[in-house]
């Protein structure tokens, strides 16, 4: 793990607690407009205390695992499947830049008509938002393996199973684990749009309910449990890399 930069990560977000703290208690004076980290610090603390909080992230996290696994489930397969086949791509093309391009914000009262309000329609929202980055880098990286390095391993017998164990997923990793994370910040945003419309807890329905009600420490708690949520799985997704891709590491090293 890169020491320096985790201090240097550290120091930056230290300095910007300290300027939003700075601001919202000797330039707004309203925490209606503007909670600083320590009266959202102490939001938590009060929320924590009563189980709330923990009952809206174990349902946010649930609907994220579940979700999510299944995006990434199906766009890396989909993905291996559509690199395999250029016709098959010509048809469904289209229908993943479709979908891909649609507001799906305008498409969650549909789900919650047809799902209910339980957990199903949650993890369609959240499934659809997140699979398409995904499913779309892993064709790009499957494609764009260079052509005359798969030649050379045909011209030494490789067969296709080879060609794509030793060679094309190879090359191919950094944009599948670049899909993931572009899918996590999707996924993040699909809770929110998923939660805005007949939940009942999660971290979503929790800013939403904060905002009707003007408790705007509790929006921004909410705001920052996604986002550390969000730095929390990225920094694992390059874990996951450099164990499965290492020459990625020395070969981005610079100063």
């Amino acid at each position: 793990m890169d020491r320096p930069a985790i201090l240097r990560g550290s120091a930056s977000f230290l300095v910007a607690l300290i300027a939003w703290e700075v601001v919202a208690r000797y330039l707004v004076h309203n925490t209606l407009f503007l909670a600083g980290p320590i009266a959202v610090a102490q939001k938590a603390v009060d929320l924590w205390r009563t189980g709330e909080l923990q009952t809206n992230i174990w349902t946010s996290l649930t609907e994220f695992a579940v979700g999510f696994a299944l995006s990434a489930v199906v766009g890396i397969g989909g993905g291996i499947l559509l690199a395999h086949s250029r016709k098959t791509r010509q048809y469904v093309d289209p229908w993943v830049s479709m979908l891909y391009a649609t507001p799906l914000i305008a498409l969650g009262p549909l789900f919650i008509l047809w799902m209910g309000v339980g957990l199903s329609a949650k993890v369609a929202i959240i499934f659809l938002t997140a699979v398409f980055p995904i499913l779309i880098n892993t064709v790009s990286g499957l494609t764009g393996t260079d052509p005359q390095i798969i030649e050379v391993a045909r011209s030494f017998g490789a067969v296709p199973l080879q060609v794509y164990q030793k060679i094309r997923f190879p090359a191919a990793l950094p944009f599948i684990i670049a899909g993931l994370r572009l899918g996590v910040a999707r996924a993040l945003v699909g809770i929110v749009v998923a939660e805005f419309f007949g939940a009942r807890a999660g971290i979503g329905f929790m800013i939403l309910a904060s905002a009707q009600t003007f408790d705007t420490a509790s929006v921004f708690l909410g705001v920052i449990i996604l986002a550390v949520s969000g730095v929390v799985t990225v920094e694992f997704l390059k874990w996951v890399e450099v164990r499965l891709a290492p020459w990625r590491v020395s070969a981005d090293a610079g100063d």
